[in-house]
Order: structure tokens, then sequence, then C-alpha cells
């Protein structure tokens, strides 16, 4: 198994949580989206679409890390990242789409670099649009933990779902952004937890080969 990722990628970040929570082994290859890497044949003959993380497993690839969350949850059910329920599994499935369709997409490197290069947005409007679209869906989100009188110290029930694996991911975004993050006392608990999880502290972007002074 081979993670094509790159270190600060959120998207590679949540599926390098995912693999270690199932404790598979895995290699990894580095796709540096800093110098465009992703832009080259190379990968492009892999990914058409130019984007991390792809997974590779003998012949098969695997893309879009909903998917590959997914596919490993199947394949790899020891040890389950959805509840058995399927009202579990749904309110899983609705807190990761909070984060991945709803915020995320929206400060990815990809759409920064459109407003940076190709409407000459200054780099404060930048930061105010990072602040604007993390800030509303961390607002929803919050409330939306708040409700949930049953959960323990993660996004949903007692144990680590893929709601986890989105979050923390968008948490470090959003400190890499400065965003403040005092109104949501329930995500900075969340996240301040799983840090303490090997399976997250090993995802972190910083601890990868590809980091700088790694």
């Amino acid at each position: 198994m081979t993670l094509y990722g790159y270190f600060r990628s959120s998207t590679s970040y949540r599926t390098r949580i995912a693999m270690n929570l199932k404790q598979l082994d895995y290699d990894y290859i580095a796709v540096n989206l800093a110098k465009d890497e992703q832009l080259e044949a190379v990968f492009q003959s892999i990914n058409p679409q130019g984007l991390v993380p792809v997974v590779q497993v003998n012949d098969l690839w695997l893309y879009q890390s909903p998917a590959i969350l997914e596919w490993l949850e199947e394949v790899y059910p020891e040890y389950p990242l959805l509840p058995k329920d399927a009202a579990g599994r749904m309110q899983v499935r609705a807190l990761s789409a909070m984060i991945g369709c709803d915020i995320h997409p929206l400060n990815n490197r990809r759409i920064l670099q459109y407003l940076r290069n190709e409407l000459s947005v200054d780099e404060d409007q930048v930061m105010a649009w990072c602040h604007r679209w993390m800030s509303e869906g961390f607002d929803a989100l919050e409330k939306r933990l708040a409700q949930d009188k049953t959960r323990g110290k993660f996004c949903y029930g007692n144990s680590p779902t893929f709601a986890d694996c989105y979050l923390i991911p968008q948490v470090s975004s959003a400190e890499r952004f400065k965003v403040d993050l005092s109104a949501y006392p329930n995500i900075v608990a969340i996240d301040a937890h799983c840090r303490t999880l090997k399976a997250f502290a090993d995802a972190d972007p910083m601890v990868q080969p590809d980091a700088p002074n790694a």
C-alpha cells in the first residue's frame, strides 16, 4: 500500500489519520504541491485531476479522500471508523461533510492560488476569505457538537470516527490561518484529545518525511 500525498494537504492528513487508526502499514511518496509536482506528467498519469491523496494497493488506484476512507472502512473493518447503526453512520457522515464539503474546499490551496494569481486579491483579503468560511463552518459545527449530549471526547460517540479524521486537519488549517478558535470549546477539546492519540500524532503534517526540517 502506497500513499501519495503532501505533508500540509488536509485531505492527505485525514487519510493518514484513518490509515493509522486502522493500523495499516504503507509507503509514502511525497507530491510537492508548492512546486506544482501534481501538474507534472508523471503524477497526471496517476490522477488526471492533479490532486492528492492517491492510494495504490497493488493494481488498484484510489482517489478522493471520502471514497478512500469508505474503501478503508469496507476492506479493513477491524478498527471501525463508522458506528454500527444507520442513524449513527449518517450523523458521522454529515459531520464529515460539514467539514469536507462546506469548509475545506473554500480554503484549499488551488482556490487561494486562484484568488492571488488570477484575481489579484491581496494577502489580507485572502486571509479574510479564509476566516469568513472557516468561522461560518465552525459556528455550525460547534452548535451541532454541543447538541449531542451523548458523545464523549470525540465528534461522535466514544471512539474516533471519520468526523475526527476530518476535523483535526481543519483545525490545523485554521490555526495556520490564525482563525480565533476561542468561540469553539467543543472543537478545541476534541482536537486537544485527539492529538494525544498516537494515530493522530503520527499523521501530523510536521512529522511527515516531506515536512520542512523533518
